[in-house]
Formats: C-alpha cells, sequence, structure tokens
C-alpha cells in the first residue's frame, strides 16, 4: 500500500462493525518492540496475529499479546488436533489478503475462526491494520465479540 493516508480493508472492517477505535499510522517497524513505541503502547498491548492451517484450506487466526508465543501443544489440544502448520507467506496472503506483518482477522478475504489468547481479555489492544506501518486500537473484549473469537489460553510468555 503506497498512500499512508489509505483506508485499508482492515480499517473498513471495524469501521463497519461499529467499533471504536483509533488509527495510528507509523510507517514500517522494525520489530514489534518498535512497533509498539511508535504507537505508544507496551509489547504486550501490541496483538500479533498469526495464521494457522488446521488441513486443506482451513485455517486459522490465533490472537498473541506481544510478549508472548501462541503455544503449539495448547492450540493443538484446544483444536482437538494431532497436527498443525503456519502456511507460507504465499499462501498466507492468498488464504486472508494480507502480507505477512499486516494480517488481521479484520478485513480478510475469508472469515477463519479466530482464537484468541485469554491474557488479551480485558485490555485496550493495538492490532495490525492491514498495512505496513498501520494500527487499529480498540477495546479487546468489544473486538473479540465482534470477531465471534473463541478466548483460551494459547501461549507461554517468551523467553
Amino acid at each position: 500500500m503506497s498512500d499512508p493516508d489509505a483506508i485499508t480493508p482492515a480499517i473498513e472492517a471495524v469501521r463497519a462493525l461499529g467499533l471504536q477505535h483509533a488509527v495510528t499510522r507509523h510507517g514500517r517497524a522494525s520489530s514489534l518492540e518498535e512497533a509498539a513505541a511508535a504507537r505508544g503502547i507496551e509489547p504486550r498491548d501490541l496483538v500479533k496475529t498469526i495464521v494457522v492451517r488446521r488441513a486443506d484450506n482451513d485455517y486459522v487466526f490465533v490472537l498473541v499479546p506481544g510478549d508472548r508465543e501462541f503455544s503449539w501443544p495448547k492450540l493443538r489440544s484446544l483444536l482437538g488436533v494431532s497436527r498443525l502448520s503456519m502456511p507460507d507467506a504465499a499462501t498466507a496472503r492468498d488464504v486472508t489478503g494480507y502480507e505477512r506483518g499486516t494480517i488481521t482477522p479484520f478485513g480478510s478475504t475469508r472469515a477463519w475462526p479466530v482464537i484468541a489468547d485469554a491474557a488479551i481479555a480485558g485490555r485496550r489492544i493495538s492490532m495490525g491494520g492491514g498495512a505496513h506501518g498501520v494500527g487499529i486500537t480498540v477495546d479487546a473484549d468489544a473486538a473479540l465479540a465482534a470477531l465471534g473469537a473463541r478466548v483460551a489460553d494459547v501461549s507461554e510468555v517468551t523467553p
């Protein structure tokens, strides 16, 4: 996305859902910590969206606070599967409409199920806004409700 003021599908989706939000534009960041600082938040409040493949043409979005990483064993147990994988960058773009580093369930080309780590609930969070250097800050509980997210313990503290 070359226009820094462009409205992304993610921003359009958040607006359409009627979620109170703020959009932050800060250009590309080289790390999660840099992106959090640019948005004026703690890394734990910057939520990462990870696309996980359950089976052929079957994906889920996993939302995890920036200071944690998702746990493969916890996620497999929650989903009742023995195998999960991460798609390559091209497949992730094909199934979400977004490049890695910009992925969000808001405005995705397909509404895959959303699993949110329990540590997100009850906070104000910033998520990817659908383009590099664009963040959408929302009330976590309102966002998770709008996404129909399943909330569970699916993460571990980053070592």
